[in-house]
């Protein structure tokens, strides 16, 4: 499995901690920045992972900003993406499971680090369970158009 992460100036220090994570994990990863800690535009950061999965390059990516939420937004802005906000472990778990959720968003300001480990451990070991949750999924793709 390959991983996009990225941040803005707000997630920085969740990301370096969550790129150990997937190094430990044995999990190939490319770093979309920022490169220091000044403060930078999400929506910029968001694109380069988003466009990235969509285009297959990568399986799924990795957003984190202050709260999670203006990258969630904008990755949401990117047709076949489906990112999903999560600060819990059970929300992890439900959103592959259901959602076939392709990019995960986290705030660095609302979780610590370790509680993040549990989210991104959790969320990449799920697969997605198919059945009911793919018209669902289908319907959800489908707005997109």
């Amino acid at each position: 499995m390959k991983i996009a992460i990225s941040s803005d100036h707000g997630g920085n220090n969740l990301r370096k901690e969550i790129m150990l994570q997937l190094e430990e994990l044995g999990l190939s990863y490319e770093d979309f920045g920022p490169t220091s800690d000044d403060s930078v535009d999400y929506p910029d950061y968001a694109m380069p992972v988003t466009e990235g999965v969509v285009s297959g390059k990568f399986d799924r990516g990795i957003l984190i900003c202050g709260t999670g939420i203006g990258m969630s937004i904008a990755a949401n802005k990117v047709k076949g993406i489906r990112c999903a906000l999560v600060h819990d472990v059970f929300s992890a778990k439900a959103t592959r499971c259901h959602n076939d959720s392709n990019v995960l968003a986290m705030g660095e300001r609302v979780i610590g680090p370790g509680l993040a480990r549990e989210i991104v451990a959790t969320w990449l070991a799920q697969d997605f369970e198919g059945g009911r949750h793919t018209r669902r999924v289908e319907k959800i793709t489908a707005l997109e158009n």
